[in-house]
């Protein structure tokens, strides 16, 4: 049966993922491995947090909100994909895709916000440690996830309204494996370069700025580090900025490269690469680079084991 004949006129067609690939029993299972892992690590992680009190502090209050953004990204691309290609059916409403771009968008600006606020917070417990407890309250760190989340729905808003404004003429076929803004307005049938360069500001904005700030916050805690007189401080504070910087590279560069190039350089499979990097690997990575890396973490890990086997 065609495709197409299954689905509403006003329905969209996900082509899904790398249409044509062989294999892709293989690659759809590893996906779906990696969603188990991401959930439960990010789940296990939020745990933690919540219930160890040695963990009660912004740093790792933060560290809660991104996990859970991770794990909602993650949700609202990973089932839609998997049950797509388990049924055979590839449409998908024209409001079931505005909602999916809404929700991605809001998570990824979210997180690209709090990934930035993350830095201001070891900015201030490295190079201002006396003040930190009262710069970075309980209200601060409350302002910090508001401002995040919020920040995230409204640009999402913004541009979900927008992206979905223009009409489709043609086909409706999406050559992805998710409804994503930039694949979207290849089926316009309107002259889109106004939105493009909206875009690319937002892109900006979003990315480029809050990149610039990280940049500039860790050349500073670089240089408050080479201060430092205890080789345990230095490391304890190196260790800790490693991992940050190396979620900071996780998001920030398949982003840049997927809102940042000319639409000329736009192709189906390298967008889905780098969206498979961005918003499907990352959120399974990132526990894993805190945790592992994290003494205090694994503490929290082994106490709460500790504490379920002795009740058993």
């Amino acid at each position: 049966m065609d495709k197409r004949n299954e689905s509403s006129n006003m329905d969209f067609i996900l082509l899904g993922l790398f249409p044509g690939i062989k294999h892709i029993n293989v690659l759809i299972s590893a996906i779906l491995l990696i969603y188990t892992v991401a959930l439960t690590t990010n789940f296990i992680l939020i745990l933690l947090i919540w219930v160890d009190s040695h963990l009660h502090t912004p740093m790792y209050f933060l560290l809660s909100q991104l996990a859970l953004m991770d794990l909602t990204l993650i949700s609202s691309t990973v089932p839609k994909m998997a049950v797509d290609f388990f049924s055979g059916k590839r449409n998908i409403s024209q409001v079931a895709c505005g909602t999916q771009i809404f929700f991605f968008l809001t998570l990824g600006v979210a997180e690209c916000i709090l990934i930035t606020l993350m830095a201001f917070d070891r900015y201030v417990a490295i190079c201002n440690p006396l003040r930190y407890t009262l710069i970075m309250s309980q209200k601060v760190c409350l302002q910090m996830a508001t401002i995040s989340w919020a920040g995230g729905a409204l640009i999402s808003l913004m541009h979900t309204a927008y992206a979905m404004h223009f009409p489709i003429c043609g086909s409706r076929e999406i050559s992805h494996f998710l409804c994503e803004v930039m694949a979207i307005l290849k089926l316009a049938c309107e002259d889109i370069s106004a939105y493009e360069k909206a875009v690319v500001m937002t892109s900006i904005v979003v990315l480029l700025i809050p990149l610039s700030f990280i940049m500039s916050s860790y050349a500073l805690i670089f240089l408050a580090v080479l201060r430092m007189n205890s080789l345990e401080g230095r490391n304890k504070a190196l260790a800790t900025c490693s991992s940050h910087l190396t979620v900071v590279s996780l998001y920030f560069g398949p982003a840049m490269l997927v809102y940042m190039r000319p639409t000329s350089y736009h192709s189906p499979k390298l967008d889905q690469v780098l969206f498979i990097l961005g918003a499907i690997l990352t959120p399974m990575m990132n526990p894993l680079i805190y945790s592992l890396r994290n003494k205090e973490v694994v503490g929290a890990l082994k106490n709460m084991l500790g504490c379920c086997l002795t009740s058993n």
